[in-house]
């Protein structure tokens, strides 16, 4: 790191509190962060478009090549604690550019997912009291304003609020999805009869072949993202250098378990015509808790989903305003977002600045088009840039700790092959799924990342940014020595 960035980072009011967040509290973050209810109810009918009954099938194969990412985020967080997360470490491992690209991903699909997260969260809401009202498209918008805002304040106040929050809402949350998974596997009607085929690589054949497996990988890698963002919070975790991997790793092995659980469930229980019903795009746990569990009862599965978005809500914008801190830290982006509330120690004007941004967006994107459109396009350009930037911190890890791989078994399975699988594996989804998608996700997605370069260009050649310095040898010497200590 260079010195003006150390230096920067050293002042207290570019400091976040540190050491408040254990183990538990790093894992909840890690399983709010992948938010499963919300992903379950927005993208299930979505991933059983794209491969029918293959859903099962799509997500354990993503999941092992996203457990390599897990790892590298795991190994990448033992050389530096930094709330910029993959935007530091890809600087370091790979180059300025591509660090700050990987830090501008995050940021602009954060964003997006602010937005596309708020849609569901405002119908959800009204749909416990009123169908119709759920329906309703000024009503929607102005109760997911309200919902956002919540979130917004909760952020604000710190971290030690959000966590304590974000712990009773997961373990209610996950409590409710265990429970209605049970159910509807082992109590309530089934449509269809299980079939361990539903895991075999062999059923995208009848779904588009390869084109759907990766489209469907596409939905999955949305699906789990979200459980970096323990690594956003490492520099407020006690003994982060270890502890921030390790939530990570956990909260993504409950998660996975969770999908699954639930995508059989919805293969069993719920018709083709009720999962490929546009009306039901934006909350198919509803109709599965009533299908389920009619009534009242049902309805608590939507306690989950509304927890849920509450969650991931707030485990994005700590995402979103923690990089937006790093990199206002590093003079990347306006300075006073590198700098924290003097009580609070969060970083109140980039979390300004996110909230006046998604509001408007949000608020816009109520009249351009349906909700299952806004919703599907949202998701596939989300899945371009976690595809993007989970690649870069993938390769990061092997370019930099290329001579540790062979210094035992460990290494090289958990540090070099697993992380280089799922960075090829990203990279793919990648460039695959691009000529398949429509114009709309295609300026979304890539645009967005594109549009980095402006910023970029300015902080680089008119502020004269030292992040865009080459680190020098002594500095990647010295990231290999502290490496060394903390395995």
């Amino acid at each position: 790191m260079s010195d003006a960035i150390a230096e920067s980072q050293s002042s207290s009011e570019h400091k976040l509190r540190g050491g408040v967040l254990g183990l538990f509290d790093s894992v909840i973050m890690g399983l709010a962060g992948s938010a499963p209810a919300y992903s379950i109810a927005a993208t299930t009918a979505l991933l059983f478009g794209a491969v029918a009954y293959g859903g099962p099938a799509a997500l354990l194969y993503c999941g092992f090549f996203m457990f390599g990412i897990v790892f590298a985020f795991k190994y990448l967080s033992q050389d530096e604690s930094s709330a910029g997360a993959s935007y530091s470490w890809v600087r370091r491992g790979l180059h300025p550019i591509i660090g700050y690209f990987a830090g501008w991903s995050l940021i602009v699909s954060s964003l997006i997912f602010s937005v596309v997260a708020t849609l569901p969260a405002g119908s959800n809401l009204l749909a416990l009291f009123s169908s119709s009202l759920a329906n309703n498209k000024t009503w929607v918008t102005l109760f997911g304003v309200l919902f956002f805002l919540a979130m917004v304040v909760t952020v604000a106040a710190g971290v030690t609020v959000t966590v304590k929050v974000q712990i009773i809402m997961s373990c209610v949350e996950v409590a409710l999805l265990v429970l209605f998974a049970i159910l509807a596997i082992f109590h309530a009607h089934h449509t269809v009869a299980f079939s361990w085929h539903w895991f075999a690589p062999s059923i995208f054949k009848g779904s588009g072949g390869f084109k759907g497996f990766v489209a469907g990988a596409l939905l999955a890698a949305f699906y789990f993202w979200g459980w970096d963002v323990t690594a956003n919070l490492n520099e407020e975790t006690k003994s982060a250098k270890k502890t921030s991997g390790m939530g990570g790793i956990l909260g993504t092995v409950i998660v996975f378990f969770l999908y699954e659980l639930f995508t059989v469930a919805s293969n069993l229980v719920l018709t083709p015509a009720q999962l490929n019903d546009s009306n039901n795009a934006a909350d198919i746990l509803s109709v599965l808790g009533q299908a389920v569990w009619h009534g009242t009862g049902g309805k608590l599965i939507v306690v989950a989903v509304i927890l849920s978005t509450v969650a991931t809500l707030e485990t994005q914008l700590i995402q979103l305003t923690r990089t937006l801190f790093a990199m206002g830290r590093d003079n990347t982006m306006p300075k006073i977002f590198g700098t924290v509330h003097p009580v609070r120690k969060s970083p109140l004007a980039a979390t300004i600045f996110v909230t006046v941004v998604t509001m408007g967006i949000f608020i816009g994107s109520q009249y351009i088009g349906s909700l299952s459109n806004i919703l599907a396009d949202g998701y596939n350009a989300i899945g371009l840039q976690i595809c993007f930037y989970y690649c870069a911190a993938g390769l990061a890890v092997v370019v930099l700790y290329r001579r540790q791989l062979f210094k035992s078994v460990g290494n090289l399975i958990f540090m070099g092959l697993w992380p280089l699988l799922g960075a090829i594996f990203m990279g793919f989804i990648f460039c695959k799924v691009i000529p398949g998608l429509n114009t709309t996700t295609k300026w979304v997605g890539l645009g967005a990342i594109a549009a980095g370069v402006v910023p970029l260009a300015y902080f680089w050649f008119v502020a004269k940014s030292s992040y865009f310095d080459l680190p020098t040898k002594e500095d990647r010497h010295a990231v290999l020595e502290e490496f060394e200590q903390n395995l």
